[in-house]
């Protein structure tokens, strides 16, 4: 089956899959050929995909998952794939968003800082699976 990633500034993956596995708002699924159409927004999280016998890892952050005819197509704003992903940066951005959860501080914004903190997970999974 077909896969293409998209963000607003590039395609960051198109090629064959032989499964797919999303991490949607309802929680992951795995996609394999001639699965049934479907359409569903996507959660900050690791997008896997096999390819042959080896596995790529992406982090995706959030979107919209679209699957119908053997086509697999992922709309996101960012996408960053496991090869390209600085550890060092993700855990220092990790850490950043620990230690403001932590902060008792009444002006803290705790959404930002939780959504922080998931996408740098995000990636550090997506990496250290690579």
């Amino acid at each position: 089956m077909k896969l293409k990633i998209i963000t607003h500034e590039r395609i960051v993956f198109d090629g064959e899959v032989d499964e797919l596995m999303v991490h949607t708002t309802n929680g992951y699924i795995g996609i394999l050929k001639d699965h049934i159409p479907i359409t569903t927004s996507l959660e900050i999280g690791v997008t896997k995909a096999k390819v042959g016998e080896s596995y790529k890892y992406f982090a995706t952050m959030g979107g919209v998952f679209q699957f119908k005819d053997n086509n697999a197509v992922i709309l996101t704003d960012v996408c960053e794939d496991s090869c390209d992903i600085d550890v060092t940066r993700a855990k220092a951005a990790k850490e950043r968003a620990e230690a403001r959860l932590a902060e008792k501080a009444a002006e803290l914004d705790a959404q930002r800082a939780q959504a922080a903190l998931a996408r740098a997970l995000a990636r550090l999974q997506a990496a250290l699976n690579n």
